[in-house]
């Protein structure tokens, strides 16, 4: 199954310099193959993106694209919230890349995550592992299983995977509903690659699904989404940073960073939770986080957070769809500032970022699973 050619195009934005501004985008220069699939042709025609950088379409063969997880070889590993998980072999090639699929019938595959030549994969209630996947891809291994007792509600059940610095796998146990009081859930966890140890690393946390470490401090941190139906701008999402295990965030008695719920509040105190670092617009579904931690884009992006918003499901003006950047000294937040934009425009969706991938070469990828397409972004003044 061949995806269609890479298209390449240059845009150009002027960026918000504080925490709230968001100043008018530049409309973008495209040029598009006569093959572009219509979904992501309209991504291409509409996207900002800083001088210098340009974006092009990987593949735009995967429905529903989500999590990212890069294999030794260079496989990109593509998560769902359908029931199938894709590999995409030769990104790096003159020909097209080839999409794989290399499982099917699962129950909302989402999370994966690439460790000593296996790929792990979360569903809904467990973990699989795929050994030797790379050798693999025409004809993928059953998978074993290391573990299935994780709760079934599919309301924020979706998963995001990833091995820490420690070693451990992490994964997210989604609150169960908008906001209630479910003990068991709306935490992070974390467990030895064979499934053995689980134990909760964080609390208070209701649907984080995207998370990383810092490169050089090694803390964790990780993006949250914010409770509904307070209002169109309250609560709102969360950039947070948890630098050991153990700290409480505040859900469901407590949203933000001192917004007590109008139901749950007896339940905690918001002076004892732990803050997020950053208050992000208010129903923005932050999802993928990562550190850009190559050297290809110019200096001011060294060491920085990009962040996937992939945008307000019931806001009744929308809010997110694109990739913002967080600059950070330490655990401050200096700026929050759109990178990549216009994946809608007024009530009009053209696509939905999910997750990010830094990539060796220094360029990144977006994953959006509502134009089932991983795009890749490069800077090219130099």
């Amino acid at each position: 199954m061949m995806a269609a050619l890479p298209r390449k195009f240059a845009a150009a934005v002027l960026m918000a310099l504080t925490l709230t501004v968001v100043l008018p985008l530049a409309p973008a220069l495209t040029t598009r193959s006569a093959q572009a699939s219509p979904a992501t042709d309209e991504v291409l025609k509409h996207v900002r993106l800083p001088p210098g950088f340009e974006i092009e379409v990987l593949v735009d063969n995967i429905p529903g694209a989500r999590s990212m997880a890069l294999g030794d070889r260079g496989t990109l590993f593509v998560g769902t919230r359908g029931d199938k998980v894709y590999a995409v072999s030769g990104a790096d090639s003159p020909s097209a890349p080839t999409v794989h699929v290399i499982a099917r019938r699962l129950i909302m595959p989402n999370g994966v995550a690439f460790r000593d030549g296996a790929l792990y994969v979360a569903e809904i209630s467990r973990i699989l592992r795929f050994d030797g996947i790379e050798n693999a891809l025409t004809e993928p291994p059953a998978p074993k299983i290391v573990r299935d007792d994780f709760p079934k509600d599919r309301h924020h059940g979706w998963k995001y995977l990833a091995f820490g610095p420690d070693g451990k796998l992490y994964v997210p146990i989604g609150a169960p509903c908008n906001v209630c009081n479910e003990p068991r859930y709306a935490t992070i966890m974390r467990m030895n690659p064979d499934g053995t140890r689980l134990e909760v690393f964080a609390r208070g946390v209701r649907n984080t699904v995207g998370f990383t470490w810092h490169p050089k401090t090694q803390e964790f941190w990780f993006t949250d989404n914010g409770r509904d139906y307070l209002g169109e701008d309250v609560p709102p999402c969360e950039l947070n940073v948890a630098p050991r295990s153990g700290l409480d965030f505040g859900f469901p008695y407590c949203h933000g960073k001192d917004i007590p719920d109008p139901q749950f509040a007896s339940l905690g105190d918001c002076r004892k939770m732990t803050p997020p670092v950053l208050a992000l617009d208010a129903h923005v579904a932050p999802l993928g986080v990562k550190f850009y931690t190559a050297t290809a884009f110019p200096p001011e992006y060294h060491g920085q957070l990009l962040i996937a918003e992939h945008g307000s499901w019931n806001r009744k003006r929308k809010s997110g769809y694109r990739i913002v950047l967080v600059r950070l000294e330490g655990r401050e937040a200096l700026s929050y500032e759109p990178f990549a934009s216009g994946f809608h425009e007024g009530n009009k969706v053209f696509g939905r970022p999910v997750d990010l991938l830094v990539l060796q070469d220094g360029s990144i990828l977006v994953s959006d699973d509502a134009a089932g397409a991983i795009y890749r972004i490069r800077y090219t003044l130099h």
